[in-house]
């Protein structure tokens, strides 16, 4: 018999999932298999998710997120190397404190997103900083590339965290990925104890993303939750690509080396004024920018990376009020975006902020915060 165009190419889409997700799932990162939850794509005329990879043994980061697209197939959404080369990555190549996890994919950051500053150690591996009276004590785990660039904390504590009672279940349309990650006192860095509960949930429309923080322990905590995955451009030419950031100010930094803030939040304009509804072109410039006052609308505060060349656009829509911020990094000779959701701004901490609310929330015993962020595929 022979079977319509349509229905060939379809089951190519489906044969090509199917087994890279039997391959992903034999795979091992950090000690832990990888997860790849799957839904068959049903409609002819508009974008569907079809599968995310996550890696339960680098604190459920997602290693790879693909949609279909009618016509042209399974499109990477996350900007990552293939499967074996990720694991020789992340198994063989990294550091003690897992910091090549928030060069792929999309890694979960907690209990700090982007920067904390402090008093450097002698030996140059750890700073401390002070919380209301409290002293933390963090890996100084990144500097700049200038010579004599300060060592920072940097993007949180679980970059190669275990996950326990991973778990995958069917749900309408689609499936889900849970697990949590009994973080304690973070290796020693944090106050009090965690316990981190993720759910990942795939359907046709949208990628449900949620990260739950529950102090389980006897003391007040500061937590912040965010993420940093990188968005893949289809069309390879990243000048012609459009932003939209609902963001009405821009938190200034001392230079783009060690993206320090300043503590001055700013109206935005030209190249950073990303608020037109089709976004603006990245064209050539460098972006590594936190953006606040946020427009939230329908409830989300809606991020839109749009590649005009490709036909292809993916919303990143976040979900919960506690988010404060939305950092991108997208430096002019890469082919991605990154669009980071995060409750705090850079060095919440610092006193350069002068009093002013950061962002990060304080976690009395008993209590939880949780953070969710969604994501759609469209054409644009």
């Amino acid at each position: 018999m022979r079977l319509p165009v349509r229905t060939l190419a379809l089951l190519s889409i489906i044969t090509c999932t199917v087994s890279l997700a039997s391959a992903q799932n034999d795979m091992e990162i950090n000690g832990e298999k990888t997860v790849t939850i799957t839904r068959t794509p049903t409609s002819q005329t508009k974008p569907e998710f079809t599968s995310v990879t996550v890696m339960p043994g680098r604190g459920m980061e997602l290693l790879q997120v693909t949609a279909n697209f009618p016509g042209k197939g399974n499109i990477d959404v996350l900007a990552s190397p293939e499967a074996s080369a990720a694991a020789e990555m992340l198994n063989d190549k990294d550091n003690a404190n897992g910091d090549f996890g928030y060069r792929l994919g999309a890694a979960f950051l907690v209990p700090y997103p982007n920067r904390i500053r402090g008093k450097l150690s002698a030996d140059g591996q750890t700073l401390t900083t002070e919380w209301k009276g409290h002293t933390l004590t963090l890996p100084a785990n990144n500097s700049g590339k200038n010579p004599g660039a300060e060592k920072h904390a940097m993007h949180g504590l679980i970059l190669k965290a275990k996950t326990d009672d991973v778990k995958v279940t069917k749900i309408a349309g689609g499936e889900e990925v849970t697990g949590v990650i009994h973080a304690g006192d973070f290796g020693g860095h944090w106050l009090s104890k965690t316990d981190l509960n993720f759910t990942i949930a795939l359907s046709a429309d949208a990628i449900n993303v949620t990260v739950v923080a529950h102090n389980v322990g006897s003391e007040a905590e500061p937590i912040a939750i965010g993420w940093h995955p990188y968005f893949t451009l289809p069309s390879g030419d990243r000048t012609q690509v459009r932003v939209h950031v609902p963001g009405e100010k821009l938190a200034t930094v001392d230079n783009y080396d060690n993206v320090f803030p300043t503590g001055k939040l700013i109206s935005v304009e030209g190249q950073y004024d990303l608020r037109a509804a089709d976004g603006k072109s990245l064209d050539k410039n460098f972006y590594d920018d936190n953006w606040s006052t946020i427009d939230w609308k329908n409830g989300a505060a809606t991020v839109k990376v749009i590649d005009p060349a490709a036909k292809y656009g993916v919303a990143i829509e976040g979900l919960t009020p506690l988010i404060k911020t939305i950092q991108m990094y997208a430096p002019p000779t890469q082919k991605f975006v990154a669009i980071e959701h995060q409750y705090n701004f850079a060095n919440p901490f610092g006193t350069e902020w002068n009093g002013m609310d950061t962002g990060m929330v304080t976690l009395k015993p008993g209590q939880s915060t949780k953070w969710h962020v969604r994501l759609k595929v469209f054409v644009p």
